[in-house]
């Protein structure tokens, strides 16, 4: 007679994966979708400022000799100044057409300077001499990635709160005794600075004598949290 084994592992993996499967399909009950949001307006910390010399002239080797002396002699004074990031920026040329459009008449170029800190006075006052052989092209005062993170890191606590009180509240009027987060969702948002058009710059610095006077305003940073709740009876 022969004895016949049967795969018991085989099925006892079988049977869990089909109760694991019905507990899948099971309904579920008294879940509850909810989204809160907290936000904060906080100070701008770092000011960008960018300069640029542009000129026109028939002879290009003599144009690009010419912005180049303007921009390294605002590198060099750039440069003096302490706590404040300089840097080298975009750089173009292109010709200029009669009225026919068929010949070249002249070439024109413009280079630009970058600068960037968080003291602002210092910026103002490196701009009033910068724009003796400087054009100021545009201004820009944002938040640092270290007070945007930190700012973050405390909404992210105060928005979980947030969702539990309204998680609470959401429960005590279904009549239930206690509640479990099913899912929860946390996104951070940064309204983007407005860069300061060069017209209203270069007003502000004659009114101001040579330094435009700047005021670097706020940006707000928001953390919402959506998840969803099971309310237990």
């Amino acid at each position: 007679m022969r004895t016949l084994f049967l795969p018991l592992t085989g099925l006892l993996l079988s049977g869990s994966l089909l109760a694991s499967a019905a507990q899948a399909d099971e309904p579920r009950y008294n879940q509850i979708s909810l989204q809160t949001q907290v936000e904060q307006a906080v100070n701008h910390d770092t000011m960008q400022v960018t300069f640029y010399a542009e000129d026109q002239d028939r002879d290009p080797a003599k144009l690009a000799a010419a912005i180049t002396q303007r921009l390294n002699a605002g590198l060099e004074t750039a440069r003096q100044s302490q706590n404040i990031r300089v840097s080298s920026g975009s750089r173009s040329s292109h010709p200029v057409y009669d009225e026919k459009g068929e010949n070249i008449i002249a070439w024109r170029e413009r280079g630009e300077l970058n600068i960037e800190g968080s003291d602002f006075a210092a910026i103002s006052a490196l701009t009033g001499e910068l724009l003796g052989d400087l054009s100021l092209g545009s201004m820009q005062f944002s938040l640092s990635a270290d007070s945007r993170r930190e700012t973050e890191d405390q909404l992210i606590a105060k928005a979980i709160e947030a969702f539990k009180a309204r998680a609470d509240i959401a429960t005590r009027s279904l009549g239930g005794s206690d509640y479990k987060i099913v899912n929860l969702n946390l996104n951070t948002q940064y309204m983007q600075p407005v860069r300061y058009r060069a017209e209203k710059l270069m007003m502000a610095s004659d009114a101001a004598g040579g330094a435009p006077q700047v005021e670097g305003g706020q940006s707000d940073v928001s953390v919402s949290a959506n998840g969803v709740i099971e309310v237990r009876d």
